[in-house]
């Protein structure tokens, strides 16, 4: 039996899934089922998305929403006020004022960089456990779990599966790549490729073997914005407003859940090479693989990659 393999672009992206099952096709439809299902529940574009009714009622009204999407938020403002984290999913003014890999990206004036900031402030994020609601306390706050949210839902489809009886699966939610089991057609361990930043896709620096894992690539490279002679990228510094500055040009996080994966790549974006790596080896079940602008790799102790360079 070979894998039966199935994409579909969605929240921005190309997304696909690969298993092995002798009823693949029929477990792959419902697979698509809950992809489209996750985007209108956590996507921070579709105006009509589960999200938005929250950022729509900011600073007016308690919204109920799903558990799964509460999951999510509390998650994600807990990582937002960590010590050094990068991560702030109340960024969203900022991100849908930049609007960096839409075709209407552009650059704000400083009048818009200070108001966004003023907006952005996860400790204002009100959270009821008990009724599953969500207040935004100030009026123009907007929630946006791109960080976060591509991994929870990978975790979620792989949880999934498994439950069908699947043991062998592979799927890619553009770059966020998570495996159950290992390769069962090729008997060993998933390969996964790191992409070199500087190369055309499908130029990796180097190779990962994985099994049950998850492997999450975040890159100054993936979208930009080239204006007047500079370039601008999509990883926003929520404390200045503008693209992190940093001298590393993408960061690989290797965990047993996809949403971890995530989270570290976003909360370690913008921090020094040491400090990443320090970071890492302080924390169980995740390890880090970084490539600096000068080409530079680096990564915990725990990974072994085979290196291609």
């Amino acid at each position: 039996m070979d894998f039966t393999s199935r994409s579909v672009h969605l929240m921005g992206t190309t997304i696909s899934i690969s298993i092995l099952h002798h009823q693949a096709d029929l477990l792959l439809d419902k697979v698509v089922h809950l992809l489209f299902l996750y985007e209108k529940r956590f996507s921070a574009n579709d105006d009509a998305s589960e999200l938005m009714k929250i950022n729509h009622q900011a600073g007016k009204n308690w919204v109920q929403v799903h558990p799964e999407l509460f999951e999510l938020i509390e998650l994600g403002k807990k990582h937002s006020l960590a010590r050094k984290s990068h991560l702030n999913i109340t960024i969203g003014p900022l991100v849908q004022t930049w609007r960096i890999g839409f075709p209407d990206a552009k650059i704000p004036s400083t009048e818009e960089i200070k108001h966004c900031l003023s907006l952005i402030d996860p400790t204002s994020i009100k959270l009821d456990a008990a009724s599953s609601s969500v207040f935004l306390a100030e009026k123009g706050m907007k929630i946006d779990l791109g960080a976060v949210a591509k991994g929870y839902i990978a975790d979620k489809v792989i949880e999934f599966v498994r439950n069908e009886g699947v043991t062998s699966a592979l799927i890619n939610l553009g770059g966020n790549v998570l495996t159950l089991g290992g390769n069962q057609v090729s008997k060993r361990s998933w390969r996964i490729g790191i992409q070199h930043p500087k190369l055309r896709r499908g130029h990796n620096v180097a190779i990962l073997p994985i099994v049950n894992q998850s492997v999450v690539t975040s890159g100054i490279y993936e979208r930009t914005l080239e204006k007047q002679g500079q370039s601008y990228h999509h990883i926003l510094d929520s404390k200045t407003g503008y693209p992190v500055e940093t001298d590393v040009a993408s960061l690989t996080i290797v965990s047993n859940r996809s949403v971890d994966g995530e989270i570290w790549t976003t909360r370690l974006f913008g921090e020094t090479q040491t400090s990443i790596l320090e970071q890492v080896e302080k924390e169980e079940e995740i390890e880090a693989l970084g490539i600096t602008k000068d080409d530079q790799l680096f990564y915990t102790s725990g990974l072994k990659p085979e290196l291609l360079f």
